[in-house]
């Protein structure tokens, strides 16, 4: 496994140098993007927030991201029951009602049809203290959408992706959807600097929790493994969606975890998320996983993936 404090051989990348860093550097019109702040339209470039606003002094704030297709967010109400139980585990009172028309007034005024809407709420702005403000703490409500102008992953999900693994070395309430994302973001470099898509983390008995911002997947004898919901993990909702896909493909799936150890023995691997979909993994640590190509498993559970989108009353 790798360690920070190493000096990496570094793995030949699955995609070329420019696919790489189209996923390293998303086409994204992020300055252009339309935000909502606080109630008020503005470009995204122009929202100004307080040096005291929590989320910057100690990243008490939780987010959610949803993928846009054809104008609609997806798995609209998945997100957004993560986003309410975010919120209750933290302790912040929003009116999700309120932030559910900003987000869908903010994404009919950008007039995206390809992209992604991006929701945070803080705890607000207060004198800094580490317990809750006293009295009264306004949230700071964000919401921006942002326009893909090229597939960021398409690359990879038909050539597939290489891996590394790093140890996982997150807080222990990852299934809060929280902005506390600094171990995710050095495990990200880690893997960018070998040339790697995703980083796959892993915990101190060895098993593979999940990656850094996607959920991960072993197939094994035809059966579909992944770990199984608790505070190591976060409730991916393209996870979730992957369950219902496996059911309707026949394709079984476990909640087992799966080790570092095991890696020479799966047949496939796969990530999924927001944007990545459904990605398959052919490379971890410079070994090849399977065949070395994208998998059966795999390629079936892209195609229902795809079908899923089309049977959406867009």
């Amino acid at each position: 496994m790798a360690d920070y404090s190493s000096t990496f051989a570094f793995a030949a990348p699955i995609a070329d140098a420019s696919s790489l860093q189209t996923i390293l550097d998303p086409p994204m019109t992020t300055g252009d993007a339309l935000a909502n702040w606080n109630g008020e339209l503005m470009p995204l470039r122009d929202v100004r927030v307080s040096v005291l606003d929590r989320a910057f002094l100690f990243g008490d704030a939780i987010y959610e991201v949803l993928r846009v297709y054809r104008g609609r967010p997806f798995l609209e109400a998945e997100h957004l029951e993560r986003l309410r139980r975010s919120l209750r585990e933290i302790r912040v009172s929003c009116d999700v009602d309120r932030l559910v028309h900003r987000m869908r007034e903010t994404l009919r005024l950008a007039q995206v049809q390809e992209g992604l809407i991006y929701i945070q709420v803080t705890r607000g702005e207060a004198p800094r203290t580490h317990r809750f403000p006293q009295g009264d703490c306004r949230p700071n409500e964000l919401v921006y959408v942002e326009e893909f102008t090229a597939d960021p992953y398409a690359v990879p999900r038909e050539a597939g992706a290489a891996t590394v693994t790093i140890p996982d070395l997150r807080w222990k309430r990852c299934d809060i959807k929280s902005v506390n994302l600094l171990a995710n973001c050095l495990a990200a470099q880690q893997a960018a600097e070998q040339g790697c898509v995703e980083a796959l983390l892993v915990a101190a008995d060895g098993t593979i929790t999940e990656g850094s911002h996607m959920s991960a997947f072993g197939v094994m004898d035809g059966q579909v493994l992944t770990s199984p919901l608790s505070p190591s993990i976060l409730p991916g909702i393209t996870r979730g969606l992957l369950a219902r896909l496996a059911a309707r493909c026949d394709v079984p799936l476990q909640e087992t975890s799966f080790r570092v150890t095991d890696l020479p023995q799966l047949d496939e691997l796969f990530l999924t998320g927001t944007t990545s979909e459904v990605l398959p993994v052919v490379q971890v640590d410079g070994q090849a996983i399977g065949t070395g190509r994208p998998g059966p498993v795999t390629r079936a559970l892209q195609a229902a993936y795809r079908q899923f989108l089309e049977e959406q009353n867009w």
